[in-house]
């Protein structure tokens, strides 16, 4: 499958990106078909050959989402944006203080905005007890 996307290129700190069309499978920084344009985030500049860009989707090719978006950004297009990223699940480690200086760790797992904490019966919190005196 073909895709349009985000090449990128320049010195680190220093981005500037080509938008390429390239096989789905190709790694970002090989070989492409056919370079239709590029996008400096530093400057805000954009340029795009919107005619070559709606030739290889009327091929079959996919536009990345990020494209997309940016396309739209940049009024070459009248399409709707696209979901780019979704953030990752979250693990954290919460404490809980349990009688005195005993404490006890769950893992808590966030999803879809809501924690749900792992239960700890009272069997497991009498066994991490430790007497003081040790």
């Amino acid at each position: 499958m073909l895709m349009v996307r985000l090449q990128r290129i320049g010195k680190r700190g220093q981005a500037y990106f080509r938008i390429v069309v390239l096989e789905h499978t190709t790694r970002p920084k090989g070989k492409y078909l056919e370079l239709l344009g590029s996008y400096n985030p530093h400057q805000k500049e954009f340029k795009a050959k919107k005619d070559r860009i709606e030739y290889w989707v009327s091929k079959g090719a996919q536009v990345s989402p990020t494209v997309n978006n940016l396309l739209v950004n940049y009024k070459v297009w009248d399409k709707p944006k696209m979901k780019s990223w979704k953030p990752k699940k979250k693990e954290e480690v919460v404490k809980n203080e349990v009688r005195g200086s005993v404490k006890i760790e769950a893992k808590v797992e966030e999803s879809k905005g809501t924690q749900v904490q792992e239960q700890i019966s009272q069997e497991q919190v009498q066994e991490m007890i430790v007497p003081a005196g040790n």
